[in-house]
């Protein structure tokens, strides 16, 4: 019986690797059952992957956008995106955050891979739309990874992304895009929703890691509105709109 038990567990239980540009490689966790938060999506690792490039880094040699920066991110799961983010070598100081139920997965995976962490990197709970303004100062980056797929959820996210982002905050969001059942209708409603408050930037698809990339999968930088928190001409703000998004 106990043999039976461990090799459920085996069965359920697996680890991803993810190799960096640098050769290490970082090792998470999954698990077969228990939720979408429990494996590595696709989103995540292009998102993770994309950290790596030079269009996001930066051209300048020992530079770097997330050098001694903050980074909050949204629905973690795994933590497969915050953790590349606080293993590049450039101090980034890393909240990673998801339900109660995923804190064990993310705590593990830390621990899997705290030989590599450079700056911090901690799990928080986290539910969206809760009022939670006292729990996190605006980070400079959120991150995000498939987190657009229940239509219920939708409102408490967007709550969340204007009650934790500030005027400087790049928030970069990786989905991947879905045709089956309601998800056209759900992505819809998100970005129309979205726009209300954000400009959006569609990073292109040459732009993202050379290997790790798909027609299916789409990278967007977001940035709250000027309008929203300092009186902008309507001139200026449409010039703005589009623009990069870096610190």
């Amino acid at each position: 019986m106990a043999a039976a038990a461990e090799t459920e567990e085996a069965l359920c239980s697996f680890v991803r690797p993810l190799e960096k540009r640098d050769g290490t490689v970082l090792r998470i966790q999954q698990y077969g059952s228990g939720g979408v938060g429990c494996v590595v999506w696709d989103a995540a690792i292009v998102l993770a992957k994309y950290l790596e490039t030079q269009h996001f880094s930066g051209a300048a040699a020992g530079t770097h956008a997330l050098r001694q920066r903050s980074v909050l991110e949204l629905g973690a799961g795994t933590g497969a995106v915050g953790l590349m983010a606080a293993t590049l070598g450039y101090r980034a100081d890393v909240i990673v955050t998801d339900l109660e139920e995923l804190q064990d997965l993310l705590k593990l995976n830390i621990k899997l891979n705290e030989h590599l962490i450079t700056g911090s990197v901690q799990a928080k709970v986290l539910k969206w739309g809760e009022e939670r303004k006292d729990y996190f100062s605006p980070p400079d980056y959120i991150l995000m990874a498939d987190c657009i797929y229940y239509e219920e959820s939708l409102e408490p996210l967007l709550k969340t992304l204007k009650d934790l982002s500030g005027p400087k905050t790049c928030i970069i969001c990786c989905y991947e895009q879905r045709t089956m059942g309601k998800n056209p209708e759900i992505e819809r409603k998100y970005f129309e929703l979205l726009q209300l408050d954000f400009d959006l930037e569609k990073i292109p698809l040459e732009k993202h890691d050379e290997e790790y990339r798909s027609e299916d999968i789409h990278i967007l930088y977001i940035r709250k509105k000027k309008w929203k928190w300092q009186t902008t001409p309507v001139s200026l703000s449409r010039k703005l709109h589009g623009q990069h998004c870096k610190l």
